[in-house]
C-alpha cells in the first residue's frame, strides 16, 4: 500500500499560520501576567481577612450583648 505523501507547503499560508501562533502565545503571557496578579491581590486579601478576623467576633460580641440589654430593658418596660 503506498500512500502519496508529497505536498507543497504554501509559504504565505505558513508565514500567515506562524504569526497567529506568536500572536496566541504573546497573549498566554499576558493572561500568566494577569493570573499572577490575580493571585497575589487574593493573597493580600487573605492576609487582610486573617488579620480583621479578630474585629469581626469583637463585633459580634458587642453586638449580642447590646441586644440582649435591650431586649432586657424592652422587656421589663412593656409589662
Amino acid at each position: 500500500m503506498w500512500v502519496d505523501m508529497s505536498f507543497e507547503i504554501d509559504p504565505v499560508k505558513y508565514g500567515v499560520l506562524w504569526q497567529k501562533v506568536e500572536n496566541y502565545e504573546a497573549k498566554f503571557e499576558a493572561l500568566e501576567k494577569k493570573i499572577d496578579k490575580m493571585e497575589s491581590n487574593i493573597e493580600k486579601l487573605l492576609d487582610n481577612q486573617s488579620q480583621q478576623k479578630g474585629a469581626g467576633w469583637l463585633a459580634i460580641g458587642m453586638l449580642s450583648v447590646l441586644s440582649t440589654v435591650g431586649g432586657w430593658v424592652l422587656h421589663w418596660w412593656t409589662k
